[in-house]
């Protein structure tokens, strides 16, 4: 067991949240108030890289929604930011320490899809790794899970229907599609994104691949649903910014949280399931 997760159980009182939910970039107000039991700061968690971009908290708060314990990553560190990629799996392994059975990642992300404009919500149900990191390289941690994990189902197909049948019944329109992840800081080239057109790709973004590995590989189950905040480059004739993706995110935010929140308190687990 990593130290980080020591800390947060002590810290917590041994309390084992269900679900665990990343935030991407511009989502910072999951929780009530009043449904907040425990925050603390990344820096007050060894095992955890610290974020340095705009839109990304860096803390990690334990609440409760609809009576179910969840704990939520305020913020992420990204590749980009010059993390080792080996250690953008500890904040993962820590949910899986703490007993988590469901993990939701949640990011923001360019369209591929004239029709999938600004605002729209995107569940990923795979990816393409185009950023040529991987958190997995290196010596293989056996008390997590195996050297060669299998990635045929690394959207858990179990949660991503129940996720898709609760937008429906709350008349939430959801796309669905690939995410392909380039490392950044840059956006992608107009190049760059017609050849992730031809690959198969919905949406582009700079995060959620490096997570969705490390789950996958110690067998937590992963959904994953994308903000989209702009159309990718070549698309349109606006250029792209950091402050765009934040303003857009935030526009979206309330619909997403909503989302979230009927799916955590309806969600059925998949105990048996080789994930579980």
């Amino acid at each position: 067991m990593l130290e980080s997760s020591k800390i947060f159980l002590t810290t917590t009182n041994n309390i084992n949240p269900d679900v665990a939910i990343i935030l991407g970039s511009g989502l910072t107000n999951f929780f009530e108030k009043k449904d907040v039991l425990h925050s603390m700061s990344y820096e007050k968690l060894p095992d955890f890289p610290q974020p340095t971009v705009q839109g990304h908290a860096g803390k990690m708060v334990l609440g409760s929604v609809h009576n179910r314990k969840t704990v939520c990553l305020y913020g992420r560190s990204h590749i980009y930011e010059g993390h080792d990629p080996k250690t953008l799996a500890n904040p993962i392994r820590v949910l899986k320490d703490i007993g988590c059975k469901l993990l939701i990642v949640t990011n923001a992300a360019g369209s591929l899809i004239q029709d999938m404009t600004a605002g729209s919500l995107m569940i990923i149900n795979d990816h393409i790794n185009w950023s040529g990191h991987n958190p997995l390289i290196g010596k293989n941690d056996e008390r997590y899970g195996p050297r060669f994990p299998d990635m045929s189902d690394a959207y858990h197909k179990f949660y991503r229907d129940q996720l898709k049948e609760i937008a429906e019944k709350n008349d939430l329109k959801l796309f669905e599609g690939v995410y392909c992840m380039y490392s950044g800081p840059n956006f992608e080239t107009p190049a760059e994104i017609k050849a992730s057109k031809i690959a198969g790709a919905s949406a582009v973004g700079m995060s959620t691949v490096p997570e969705v590995l490390v789950a996958n590989h110690c067998s937590l189950p992963v959904v994953a649903i994308s903000v989209i905040t702009n159309l990718a480059a070549g698309m349109n004739k606006t250029k792209l910014s950091h402050q765009e993706t934040l303003e857009n995110a935030a526009l979206a935010e309330e619909k997403l949280i909503n989302l979230i929140k009927n799916f955590v308190r309806d969600v059925k687990f998949d105990d048996t399931s080789r994930n579980n």
